[in-house]
């Protein structure tokens, strides 16, 4: 297929790659171009602005930062549903609004409009093992599942335009505690004089066990903050899941609670690093 990507960040390059490996034909558009450097050693075109990249496109894929950026990139005169060809198959994989997911449903008839946020980070967009959550309709999940596979292993349906932002604000919510968890048992081993990565290969294996646990409680150790996930677009979605129950008149203790420790650390000028940096919170 004739593939438009938008969006060539820390898991959006490597989607866009994986989607060249597997045969497809891929174009690319990022705002800030020299985040595109290399990609046409691989085969992939890179476009200059939005119009030339969606035009032909018989699948177009955007990941970006906000909810902001999703309607900037969708709906302004130069964006992808005023230039994309109509019938094409149009995703956005960003993390955004279960109600803008269902605006842009309504408002982009001419198409096949799903939104499929994911989860894995940037070790799973680059091995193409990421879980990818779908809303829309479901014949149109069906045809694209065989290209959803390029991407992911763990690929779910979850029901009409919205719900894959919403099944994706419960990811957000379980990694909330447990890498908070993971954060504060690292904190409490060293000030209690164990060793670090001792306690880890103590407690990682049984029921303390976790991905947050395997993968960035190690980094934590190392104090290593690399970005797999900008803190500051975990602060972005724990907004949108308590926003979401805040209009239901209900709060989500938990979340609130880890979103005031990064919101602190974007407040102390951490909010490029990596989530793992909330292990800073304590020092």
């Amino acid at each position: 297929m004739k593939i438009a990507w938008i969006g060539v960040g820390v898991m959006g390059r490597s989607m866009a790659l994986n989607l060249k490996k597997a045969g497809h034909s891929v174009s690319v558009y990022n705002r800030t171009l020299s985040k595109c450097e290399g990609l046409e050693v691989d085969g992939i075109k890179v476009c200059s602005t939005i119009k030339e990249c969606v035009n032909d496109a018989d699948v177009i894929f955007t990941i970006v930062g906000y909810p902001k950026d999703v309607e900037e990139v969708y709906l302004s005169d130069y964006g992808i549903f005023a230039n994309a060809k109509e019938g094409s198959y149009i995703v956005d994989m960003t993390t955004s609004s279960p109600a803008l997911a269902k605006k842009l449903s309504e408002i982009g008839t001419k198409f096949h409009v799903l939104d499929a946020p994911v989860s894995g980070g940037d070790i799973g967009a680059k091995n193409g093992t990421l879980s990818i959550m779908v809303g829309g309709e479901k014949e149109d999940f069906d045809y694209l599942t065989p290209v959803f596979e390029a991407m992911g292993k763990n690929i779910i349906y979850l029901g009409k335009a919205g719900s894959g932002q919403n099944c994706k604000a419960c990811n957000q919510i379980a990694i909330a505690g447990t890498i908070a968890a993971a954060a504060e048992a690292m904190h409490y081993a060293q000030s209690v004089g164990l060793d670090g990565n001792t306690v880890l290969n103590a407690i990682s294996k049984g029921a303390a066990g976790s991905w947050q646990m395997d993968n960035n409680a190690p980094k934590m150790l190392n104090s290593d903050y690399e970005p797999g996930f900008f803190i500051k677009h975990f602060i972005k979605d724990l907004k949108i899941a308590r926003d979401t129950m805040e209009s239901k008149n209900e709060e989500l203790p938990v979340l609130n609670k880890v979103l005031d420790l990064y919101e602190n650390l974007a407040d102390n000028g951490l909010e490029d690093e990596g989530t793992q940096a909330i292990i800073e919170y304590y020092k």
